[in-house]
């Protein structure tokens, strides 16, 4: 085998290896998802049942602003985990919540108790503060609003799920490795209506070849 035969056969190898591992994830994650989606069903179900809003007990959000640097930076994503009793919230606990400041209203946001106030109907509101900020949220957070505290923060994971949700990401890690399995099993399927053409043709041949033995043998007995 030549150095430019053997230099081929090795990136064939390398990127057979490749593909393989970015199939068999592709694989293992639909798996997952397909896991979570059907833990959801039935979640959502069991609850309907109960007359009850389906509340999940784990949350990821990708960070996307400067706010709470450089606890939390752009691109990390957070995992939060659901408080039943808002009481449990400690300050300095990081959380997540929803807007109900106009400027804000609405978005989901990750920022830290920095204190708590008692409303007139007796509640408990957390007063909240990005670790980038200079002033405090205009608003505090109520029960209602508090979706969990962070629990866990996995730095630029989030790149990935941009890099993913773009046309690249979704040509080279989906589009590509999916087409080359196509046309890996279509060359199989050319390859093995192939080798049964040359079978045949190699049994029509030896047949041809033993009638034709068969008749020589007849005239050399004739």
């Amino acid at each position: 085998m030549t150095s430019k035969e053997e230099s081929r056969y090795n990136f064939k190898g390398l990127f057979k290896y490749i593909s393989t591992v970015i199939s068999w994830t592709i694989f293992v994650l639909l798996i997952i998802i397909g896991i979570l989606l059907f833990y959801y069903f039935i979640s959502v179900r069991l609850y309907a049942t109960k007359g009850q809003k389906y509340e999940p007990q784990f949350s990821v959000y990708t960070i996307v602003s400067q706010s709470m640097e450089p606890t939390i930076n752009v691109y990390d994503v957070i995992i939060n985990t659901k408080v039943k009793n808002i009481d449990d919230v400690k300050e300095n606990d990081v959380i997540t919540f929803i807007s109900t400041w106009e400027v804000t209203y609405g978005m989901t946001i990750t920022h830290r108790v920095v204190g708590t106030k008692t409303l007139d109907d007796g509640s408990t509101c957390l007063i909240t503060r990005g670790d980038n900020n200079t002033q405090e949220d205009q608003s505090c957070v109520k029960k209602e609003n508090l979706i969990g505290v962070v629990k866990a923060v996995v730095p630029g994971l989030g790149r990935i799920q941009a890099f993913l949700s773009s046309s690249l990401g979704w040509l080279l890690v989906i589009l590509l490795p999916a087409l080359y399995i196509i046309i890996k099993d279509i060359i199989k399927i050319i390859k093995l209506a192939k080798n049964k053409d040359s079978q045949k043709e190699e049994k029509n041949a030896k047949l041809e070849k033993a009638y034709k033995d068969i008749k020589k043998v007849k005239k050399s007995k004739e």
